[in-house]
């Protein structure tokens, strides 16, 4: 089937890839997954690799004297979509500021949207809604990436309104009608 990019960044809502990873395989799909350090905080590297059946990367120089370099052959040669999942304040408000200094913001210049991209947003609502927020989410859809809607609901920190992440079957669906 396909080749799937997940990046996973550091909201509670991390777990939730695992289920995602999961179903994406179960449908045939291969599954790499990187992650933020922050992630790490949320979910461990044996779950993400039990399921997908490679290593969770988190290092832009992961290659080392391999002559392997991810962030060049997973955005540009691996991956038929790459997908944030999920994406929080700092990832998103990253990417729109074009830094590079981990390896998926390496990955998203080096893909410069040759291959798909959604992001999945995840957050406490007071974020979501944060001008910040709001305006790195319209450019990064303006650049060509696809937004994916959050939920509403009671999340987390307690509260109810926009920003939960949107089920793991929910995106495989889309997914699936999107290849």
């Amino acid at each position: 089937m396909s080749n799937i990019l997940i990046h996973i960044s550091g909201s509670i809502s991390a777990y939730k890839a695992c289920s995602l990873a999961s179903a994406l395989k179960k449908q045939g799909h291969e599954v790499q997954c990187t992650a933020t350090k922050g992630a790490l905080h949320f979910i461990g590297p044996a779950s993400i690799e039990g399921i997908t059946g490679r290593p969770l990367l988190t290092d832009v120089f992961a290659g080392g004297e391999t002559g392997y370099i991810p962030h060049i052959s997973l955005s540009q040669q691996w991956a038929d979509l790459i997908l944030v999942y999920p994406a929080s304040a700092n990832v998103i408000n990253r990417l729109a500021a074009g830094l590079s200094d981990d390896l998926f913001g390496a990955i998203f210049l080096a893909n410069n949207f040759n291959k798909p991209l959604r992001i999945a947003p995840a957050m406490n609502s007071q974020m979501l809604l944060h001008p910040a927020t709001q305006e790195s989410l319209k450019k990064l859809e303006g650049w060509g990436c696809s937004i994916l809607p959050s939920d509403e609901g009671l999340m987390a920190c307690g509260t109810k309104g926009p920003g939960r992440l949107l089920e793991p079957l929910d995106v495989a669906a889309r997914i699936e009608e999107f290849l």
